[in-house]
């Protein structure tokens, strides 16, 4: 990952040859990440832990085969979606896949976006707030809520979330931009309410 904090090392040939040792430091070190992950993808714990059982036993059968083409953690992050997205498709067969094109949709009229920039930090970092970007973010279709998630949740680099889901980095930046836009548009009612709140209180 890319979210400023020193990656753990592992021992990759302990690793490939089955060292369950080193593939408990391993496990340690990303169920946190691949659970919130599954659990932001699929809004239900359950699931969640089962992609994430899912994912480490992938991982635990591929490992020999692993070659180092990225790091261990994007390599995970990749089994991860890519359990995240099969169940999806199982279970939710109607709902967009990250393959579909994003790019190539056709751009929305922009709405009207409310500048929240001078509200009190406490306002931003409230719980009602959290509650409603998350309500947002999972209100996005699939093909911009991963690479969000990816990038802005859990601070994986352009290029390594271009690897997680296999597309070029531009599309990543595409799907990423649009998924901004979408969801200050869907937290401008909200906001647009909190600075009438906070200018009533003389706060901005």
């Amino acid at each position: 990952m890319s979210n400023g904090k020193d990656k753990p090392t592992f021992d990759i040939a302990a690793l490939q040859n089955g060292n369950r040792a080193e593939f408990a430091r391993l496990v340690e070190a990303y169920s946190g990440q691949i659970y919130r992950l599954g659990l932001k993808m699929l809004q239900n714990e359950q699931d969640a832990e089962d992609i994430l059982q899912d994912t480490f036993i992938k991982a635990f059968n591929a490992l020999p085969k692993f070659q180092g083409r990225s790091s261990l953690s994007t390599w995970l992050y990749r089994i991860a979606t890519n359990e995240a997205l099969m169940f999806l498709r199982k279970k939710r067969p109607d709902q967009i896949s990250v393959e579909q094109p994003a790019e190539d949709e056709p751009e929305q009229a922009p709405l009207e976006i409310v500048d929240w920039c001078c509200l009190p930090e406490g306002e931003l970092m409230s719980a009602e707030s959290r509650a409603n970007l998350d309500a947002s973010v999972e209100k996005l279709p699939h093909s911009l809520r991963v690479v969000f998630l990816l990038r802005d949740i859990e601070g994986l680099s352009t290029r390594e979330t271009a690897q997680v889901l296999d597309l070029s980095e531009n599309a990543v930046k595409t799907r990423l931009s649009r998924a901004r836009l979408r969801l200050r548009e869907m937290l401008s009612v909200y906001y647009s309410e909190r600075v009438q709140l906070a200018k009533a209180r003389g706060e901005v």
